[in-house]
């Protein structure tokens, strides 16, 4: 093995191994990137030229417009965590099925999936349902591993179904592997990939293991009763009316911000940025009202926020153009007018949530995480960097050619290393880390990037939930009550992981399920 193989192969551990060790995962990164640059220096293994490009790489960060999404849509989860959306859907769905056997369980999984599509953050989704719904599981009689196995399974959602970070974070940088891969290949007119593309391949899987998670609920309660008992029918709603009214009320604005989003995105008629701003307007006008339920502001913005795209979905709205017809003018000046309303609530949104404190907390928020994700991508870029520079590309590369079974035996290697690295690495890191270096060579061999993107999202949502360190678990285990048992959360999360194995085999054996929409969709 020549020196500068063995250097990366030391550099990898040594990340590893500091990172274990507790220190921050930016600086890590990056400090043993240039740690090992210097010493590939000494030993003229490496050029120090190639950190040079470092700073083109951080401007081309600050200035791709697809990253811009990530604080926008960070923003939009933490203003409806605030809002207290998931408090409403919960109880509300809680006493819509909670007459039936593994009724909660079901509500569990539901309310998971809308929080999923309306905040994409997996912590946030977590300890509010852990701190909502566990204990009133619990009281009902439910058994404590699955209960605290449906939350966390249920929390997880947020990493598959759109619009989720981890898709916009593995989106543009299957882009970058996608177009890297077909340049060096001899291809000078690349296909590209988009965000939106990962958004639409992730929506039946998604949903997929939403079905198969539900189906695992009605399996138990069937099987064994007493581990999900049904509230008795003294202690729930007698007025079904009333019940379906209060459910409709908590379901019908998050559904329509989520069907604003995505299908602004599906629809073709925004980028993923541009709608994650959308979403971050609905989120603002949906806590503002929240705040205030008597303030008209609010609500006619909201209402002229979709009056506004489907307006823009149905007329050419463009400016400057020589020829302008009656309709398409008058349609203009409506825009105009509802972009005015949308303005006036969204600045008495933001008034009334600087009052109550809620403004400035989602602002710091938001910042926080964005300053991580983006360090972090600084850290990774230079440690990515200086792993290529030692040739450690051209090493997995002929790792991955020559294993048996060719792209398969490829594919499986990949995905027990993400696997494995999701034990102990937060998904941005791995997004950041790996997936730039595996991600061009198994696009050189033929793997479309869309599905491999889904593949790569499912298994590392499936490490959230794998004992000893989960991140899931984690946050479950902060705001369970001392009567649950750390290992009563392991057993339990313990079949929703068979679940997401069996989902991840059937993409595999079925790659359509990913790629069928975006082709629909998009002509891809």
């Amino acid at each position: 093995m020549e020196i500068s193989e063995t250097l990366d192969l030391l550099m990898f551990g040594a990340a590893c191994l500091f990172l274990l060790s507790g220190y921050p995962v930016a600086f890590t990164l990056a400090g043993v990137a240039l740690t090992f640059a210097m010493i590939g220096i000494g030993l003229d293994v490496f050029q120090f030229r190639d950190l040079l490009v470092i700073p083109n790489r951080i401007f081309g960060t600050m200035t791709n417009e697809i990253l811009i999404a990530v604080p926008l849509f960070i923003f939009m989860g933490t203003m409806l965590e605030r809002s207290k959306v998931a408090e409403e859907l919960l109880e509300n769905m809680g006493r819509l099925f909670g007459s039936l056997r593994g009724g909660l369980g079901i509500s569990v999984t539901i309310v998971g999936a809308l929080l999923a599509a309306s905040t994409g953050i997996v912590g946030a989704t977590v300890v509010t349902m852990g701190l909502l719904s566990l204990p009133t599981m619990l009281r009902r009689g439910y058994d404590p591993a699955l209960a605290t196995g449906s939350i966390a399974a249920a929390g997880t959602l947020g990493q598959i179904i759109p619009p989720s970070i981890v898709l916009v974070l593995l989106g543009d940088q299957l882009s970058n592997a996608y177009q890297q891969a077909q340049l060096e290949m001899g291809i000078f007119n690349p296909k590209t990939m988009s965000v939106g593309d990962l958004f639409a391949g992730a929506l039946i899987p998604g949903f997929m293991l939403v079905g198969l998670y539900i189906s695992y609920q009605i399996y138990r309660a069937i099987i064994d009763p007493d581990s999900s008992p049904a509230i008795p029918p003294e202690e729930s709603d007698a007025d079904l009316k009333e019940l379906y009214k209060r459910t409709l009320q908590a379901l019908l604005p998050p559904i329509i911000l989520i069907i604003s989003v995505l299908g602004s995105i599906l629809g073709g008629i925004a980028t993923p940025t541009e709608a994650a701003a959308v979403g971050a307007v609905g989120a603002t006008l949906l806590a503002g009202y929240r705040q205030a339920p008597s303030q008209r502001p609010a609500l006619g913005a909201g209402l002229g926020l979709v009056l506004l795209l489907v307006l823009v979905s149905q007329v050419d709205m463009r400016l400057g153009r020589e020829s302008v017809t009656f309709i398409e003018q008058i349609s203009i000046y409506a825009a105009f007018g509802l972009i005015g309303l949308i303005t006036w609530g969204v600045a008495k949104s933001m008034a009334q949530l600087h009052k109550t404190s809620v403004l400035s907390d989602v602002a710091r928020a938001t910042t926080k995480v964005t300053a991580m994700v983006f360090i972090i991508l600084i850290g990774a870029a230079l440690f990515s960097t200086v792993f290529r520079g030692l040739g450690g590309d051209d090493m997995v590369h002929e790792f991955l050619t020559d294993m048996p079974g060719g792209v398969v035996g490829a594919m499986i290697i990949v995905m027990a290393v993400m696997f494995v690295l999701g034990f102990f690495l937060d998904f941005i890191e791995i997004t950041f880390v790996v997936v730039p270096i595996v991600a061009p060579i198994l696009l050189m061999m033929g793997v479309d990037p869309v599905w491999l993107g889904i593949m790569m999202a499912i298994n590392l949502q499936t490490s959230f939930l794998t004992p000893p360190f989960g991140f899931a678990l984690f946050y479950l285990r902060g705001v369970a009550p001392s009567s649950i048992r750390t290992t009563q959360i392991y057993r339990g999360v313990a079949p929703f992981i068979v679940i997401q194995l069996f989902a991840l085999l059937i993409l595999a054996l079925f790659p359509e399920l990913a790629t069928w929409l975006p082709e629909v969709i998009f002509g891809k």
